[in-house]
């Protein structure tokens, strides 16, 4: 199915709202993957482990898909919605490993990379930029190319300036600004 044939792409405001209420947000004290302390925690897989909610993510992502060979993520965090997104798109993907696997091939990602396509990296949450970093460094070093990062939240903390230094544009659904601004 392409995108034009599906329901329309949900509004920023509606994934904001999804998130909400999936408690997908959290306010407090914690301690982000980074090392950062921060009072809020963004945690989608608590929105993409619904099917509804996943179908609202993919729906938001695949509008953002554009030209592009295939999609990439990295486990755990944007496989689902990698998938779901393939699925909407029709485009192949990949799944990035963190760490390649002692046995077997000992890849850093399953599927292919072709040499020279073009790969759209999709993420979860981003906030310094570097797991989307070493996604771009994998795909790059299997001979992709990836200019474009489609994240579902920007925690809006230096991840897009990171990854422009890299030639990588990074576009989200939802920033961590419009979460706090929606909150009850």
């Amino acid at each position: 199915m392409n995108d034009a044939e599906g329901p329309a792409p949900p509004e920023p405001a509606a994934v904001v709202r999804m998130l909400l209420d999936a408690s997908a947000v959290r306010f407090g004290s914690f301690t982000l993957a980074s090392g950062e302390t921060s009072d809020v925690y963004v945690d989608v897989k608590r929105a993409w482990t619904d099917p509804a909610r996943l179908q609202l993510l993919a729906r938001a992502l695949a509008a953002r898909v554009g030209t592009t060979d295939r999609l990439a993520g990295m486990e755990l965090g944007a496989v689902p919605l990698v998938v779901a997104t393939a699925l909407v798109t029709g485009h192949p993907y990949v799944v990035l490993r963190k760490a390649p696997k002692e046995h077997g091939t000992q890849q850093p990602f399953e599927g292919s990379i072709p040499r020279g396509s073009h790969v759209l990296l999709i993420e979860d949450v981003a906030t310094t930029g570097g797991s989307s970093l070493r996604s771009v460094e994998i795909i790059r070093e299997a001979g992709g190319k990836v200019d474009r990062v489609v994240v579902v939240v920007d925690r809006e903390s230096g991840a897009r300036e990171r990854l422009a230094a890299v030639g990588v544009r990074l576009e989200s659904i939802a920033t961590l600004a419009e979460l706090r601004g929606a909150q009850p």
